[in-house]
């Protein structure tokens, strides 16, 4: 395995990505399982998570780091969590958030095996909802396909401390269906940089047809 220097607790072998799993022993998403000098690694699929293929089109950094409390929205039933769960480890902590019981219960399920994150059913369009159940985080990360997915972001960035990363993945046909996705990603650049500076960027073809990932800093 090597390792990835700007990634913490990422690695890649060849053209697969891994993560050093901070709880050996659970596979949750019947992903490739490899054990070397006594670590077991967990393979990240680009073609199942945003956060992957944005890494495997070389994004510039990602703002994840061991110890990171993450505030995650859109956490669904955890594929992304579980692997943001090995890059910021047991010290760190995941808020992960979404508004479908049935993911929520299988997030819990995932959470059953991993004490470093905590499912949490609530709508993302009304933080003041769950303000009391989060800390204050040094990750907001979004992955949610609604029309008003910028506003929902916007409203969270309360959570996120200064200095802190925000990671939002964009799908363009929710916003607009149509206008070239191009077109949206400049719009939610612009609109972005109002509040919040943009580090970089990467569109998620071939991996996620229309899709891109930002990576911001309040």
């Amino acid at each position: 395995m090597k390792a990835f220097p700007k990634y913490p607790n990422l690695y890649e072998n060849g053209r697969f990505l891994f993560t050093a799993s901070a709880y050996p022993g659970t596979c949750h998403f019947e992903e490739r399982i490899r054990r070397e000098g006594g670590l077991e690694y967990r393979e990240f699929r680009p073609d199942r998570s945003k956060l992957a293929a944005a890494i495997a089109k070389n994004i510039s950094q990602v703002g994840i780091k061991p110890g990171n409390n993450v505030l995650y929205l859109g956490a669904s039933h955890g594929y992304t969590p579980s692997f943001i769960s090995d890059m910021v480890g047991k010290h760190g902590m995941i808020f992960g958030i979404d508004v479908a019981p049935q993911v929520v219960r299988n997030l819990y399920f995932v959470s059953q095996k991993r004490n470093n994150i905590a499912p949490i059913l609530a709508n993302c369009n009304h933080p003041e909802s769950y303000q009391h159940l989060i800390v204050q985080c040094d990750i907001l990360y979004q992955d949610i396909a609604q029309r008003n997915q910028v506003e929902i972001f916007l409203k969270n960035l309360q959570f996120l401390k200064k200095g802190g990363f925000g990671i939002l993945a964009i799908k363009s046909r929710s916003i607009d269906v149509t206008k070239k996705p191009k077109l949206i990603f400049k719009q939610v650049r612009l609109e972005m940089e109002k509040k919040i500076t943009v580090v970089d960027y990467r569109e998620l073809d071939p991996f996620e047809k229309d899709h891109a990932l930002f990576v911001l800093k309040k």
